[in-house]
């Protein structure tokens, strides 16, 4: 198992795991849109994705979105996706993803990682809660469509 660190080189491997995740969520297949979407993440500089591969294969990745804390005054990142391959969970990649977007927030200062999950998800909710992750207790959380 390798975890690690992805960048626009290596757009090949991440865009078909980032479309699966995409139709694991009822989106329509759409590798050159999950292509561009991806790249111009990279070019902008605005989301860190790490990578998962099992003997040169991908078979997981997650991808963190900076933000900021204003009471905190400081950086935190949303752990905005996870996705392993179906042929490859329940072996560690996602425990292991997770390690590192945690060891990467540490390491530029990050005070926190956040993440949502749907209500219905019980297989996340017991891995993020298994990797020490607390659900939120204090707050809900509310969105509203602009589109």
């Amino acid at each position: 198992m390798t975890v690690f660190q992805a960048d626009i080189a290596d757009l090949g491997k991440l865009v078909p795991l980032f479309d699966a995740y995409r139709q694991f969520y009822g989106e329509q297949p759409d590798l050159e849109r999950a292509d561009t979407f991806l790249r111009d993440r990279f070019e902008r500089q605005q989301s860190v994705i790490f990578l998962a591969l099992s003997e040169e294969e991908p078979v997981g990745f997650t991808q963190l979105y900076p933000s900021f804390s204003s009471t905190r005054m400081a950086r935190v990142f949303i752990l905005n996706d996870l996705f392993v391959a179906p042929q490859a969970r329940g072996k560690g990649y996602a425990k292991s993803l997770l390690v590192a977007a945690r060891d990467y927030g540490r390491s530029v200062g990050a005070v926190r990682l956040s993440l949502s999950t749907a209500i219905d998800n019980h297989v996340a909710q017991d891995l993020y809660v298994r990797a020490g992750w607390i659900r939120d207790e204090q707050f809900q959380v509310y969105s509203f469509s602009l589109i």
